[in-house]
């Protein structure tokens, strides 16, 4: 799709910086109202791939596997993602499902923090079974990007939960970031 340019792009801009003054209330923020994430629900076209491809590629363990309360015969999973959070799938045995496409209502990618020792260990499995990714050589030297088996976008963001590009966003969310520990 063909970026912005010229007066539109400026247009954009000037909309963005309004949108900033605005809402983001930098030093008087209020607390959520929320505890946290408890899980995303996305939808798989192939149960044992989607298994497959986040516990054995990516190392997020499978600790659920039931039927779907609202569809027999579905399957509703859950993966372990750290810190508490799930990352959760249905399938829907009988459905077509169309081709990935980046369009509203559709997730553009979910953000998992790694460590530095993870992000190396995963750009290394990907590299050893030819996966698809883009990361470190092209300028994001803490970010991967891979597609899932049903065409979600997974990033694997080698920074602390909390942080955007060293800028600390939510400060009681990243205890580990200052006690020595690296990202």
């Amino acid at each position: 799709m063909p970026q912005p340019e010229g007066p539109q792009l400026e247009a954009l801009r000037t909309q963005r910086a309004h949108l900033r003054e605005t809402y983001l209330h930098e030093t008087e923020r209020p607390a959520s109202t929320a505890r946290g994430l408890h899980h995303i629900a996305l939808i798989a076209r192939d149960v044992e791939e989607t298994i497959r491809f986040y516990q054995d590629l990516l190392g997020f363990p499978l600790v659920e596997l039931v039927e779907n309360r609202d569809y027999a015969g579905s399957s509703h999973f859950f993966f372990d993602i750290g810190n508490g959070n799930l990352l959760g799938f249905f399938d829907f045995p009988g459905h077509d499902h169309p081709e990935f496409s980046e369009t509203i209502g559709n997730v553009q990618h979910i953000a998992i923090s790694v460590s530095e020792a993870e992000f190396r260990a995963a750009k290394q499995r990907f590299d050893e079974v030819g996966l698809d990714y883009l990361g470190p050589d092209r300028g994001v030297d803490n970010s991967l990007y891979v597609r899932d088996p049903n065409g979600t976008g997974i990033e694997l963001y080698c920074e602390h939960i909390g942080v955007f590009e060293g800028v600390v966003l939510l400060p009681d969310a990243v205890g580990d970031a200052h006690s020595g520990l690296t990202n």
